[in-house]
């Protein structure tokens, strides 16, 4: 059983910036599709960035030139750098993996196998 914990969610105004990390303590990230999505109060999931494990990244268009998604290999952890963060971004992100070489932001959100506990992002206006 894959166990993934995410953290560093927060409370921050439009406009700021928050750094979430995903830790997994026995899997390695080399042979697995990985990514992070969200779900907002009331609405449905939605995959926000996904790291194949060729390490070719793929972003939801909500997030595309304001998030990025990166492996810290020194910390063994998934990064999500979120940066301008709006309002809209409010949500409960979670971390999670697929194991396979690919998958997209669809599957990522809908159907990955392992995922972590999540963390709640507040962006103020």
């Amino acid at each position: 059983q894959v166990q993934l914990i995410d953290s560093g969610g927060g409370s921050v105004q439009a406009g700021g910036s928050l750094r979430l990390s995903c830790m997994s303590p026995k899997y390695t990230y080399s042979s697995t599709c990985m990514g992070w999505f969200r779900q907002a109060p009331g609405k449905g999931r939605e995959g926000v960035a996904v790291r194949r494990s060729d390490g070719i990244t793929s972003y939801a268009d909500s997030v595309k030139g304001r998030f990025t998604i990166s492996e810290d290999n020194a910390k063994k952890t998934l990064d999500l750098q979120m940066d301008s963060l709006k309002p809209e971004d409010t949500a409960v992100y979670y971390c999670a993996a697929e194991p396979r070489f690919s998958c997209d932001l669809t599957q990522i959100a809908d159907s990955s196998r392992y995922r972590g506990q999540g963390t709640q992002v507040t962006v103020s206006s």
